[in-house]
């Protein structure tokens, strides 16, 4: 996935590769590994009806696709580890 960093203020979170997509009542729900073999599941609800066809077609694309999702915060997820992911205090402590 290509580097596009949204700004310094954004925090990587994950980085998945989608592997299953499965059609729910008004969305999909994604599931996939990241870099960490963490399993990850997003779940994704659509406002607007889809037909059984657009869905088809919106299931197939979703599977071909990896998300990185980041985190801009005035505060860290987990007070014990202040940054998660590639960051320059977990490197520099190693």
């Amino acid at each position: 996935m290509a580097e596009e960093k949204p700004g310094e203020e954004f925090l990587p979170l994950a980085e998945i590769e989608i592997d299953r997509v499965e059609a729910t009542g008004q969305g999909f729900r994604l599931s996939g590994t990241g870099p960490d073999s963490g399993e990850y599941r997003l779940d994704m609800h659509l406002d607007v009806p889809v037909d059984r066809r657009t869905r088809a077609v919106l299931s197939e694309l979703l599977a071909q696709t990896e998300w990185r999702i980041w985190r801009r915060a005035r505060t860290p997820l987990n007070p014990k580890f202040p940054r998660q992911l590639g960051t320059k205090e977990r490197s520099s402590k190693a």
